[in-house]
């Protein structure tokens, strides 16, 4: 099996700097523990729609992460993380 590679968008990284200490380490820590090294990044994400098509969303808590999974790569990108309020604007 393969292991998929996070990759981080420059405005991902930005994002989460911005962020409080605890949230961004909480944020770091489910992707961590749930995308790095996973042969199957699709158990834990939703496929998204309309302007989004082709991205993926994963939920943690009260944020949402946007990737690009490309498996010809073994990669996952980071394309965005944000509030679920604001996320998809």
């Amino acid at each position: 099996m393969n292991e998929y590679i996070v990759e981080f968008e420059q405005a991902a990284k930005k994002f989460l700097k911005k962020l409080d200490k605890s949230t961004a380490n909480m944020i770091l820590v489910w992707i961590k523990k749930n995308l790095e090294g996973t042969d199957d990044p699709r158990r834990v994400g939703k496929a998204l729609h309309g302007k989004f098509e082709g991205s993926w969303r994963y939920r943690i808590g009260s944020y949402r992460i946007i990737a690009h999974i490309d498996d010809a790569k073994i990669t996952i990108l980071i394309l965005a993380i944000g509030h679920r309020k604001e996320i998809y604007q």
